[in-house]
């Protein structure tokens, strides 16, 4: 698989994982899991959020690291959105 088409399929979300996860709350934020499935391994995946409505303010969070499950993959995006959360605040959306 080429470069492009991997990328492609990285930001299409045409990997993502069939299992919802929940969200959580941490300092304001709004954190939900979504790992992406990558030749048989789920990459770190997911959405950091802070309000609502047309004040809703969005970050995807694409990590290089990959792991055996998708459960896996989900507990380490909570852990390390927070680290990225508690280190940049507001400015995750910049």
């Amino acid at each position: 698989m080429g470069i492009l088409s991997s990328l492609k399929s990285l930001f299409s979300g045409s990997g993502a994982s069939a299992k919802a996860y929940p969200s959580e709350s941490h300092k304001q934020f709004t954190i939900t899991p979504a790992p992406i499935a990558a030749n048989g391994q789920y990459r770190i995946a997911g959405t950091i959020s802070k309000g609502e409505g047309d004040s809703q303010q969005v970050h995807q969070f694409i990590r290089s690291d990959t792991c055996g499950s998708a459960d896996q993959a989900a507990e380490l995006m909570l852990m390390k959105s927070k680290v990225f959360i508690d280190q940049m605040g507001d400015d995750v959306f910049n």
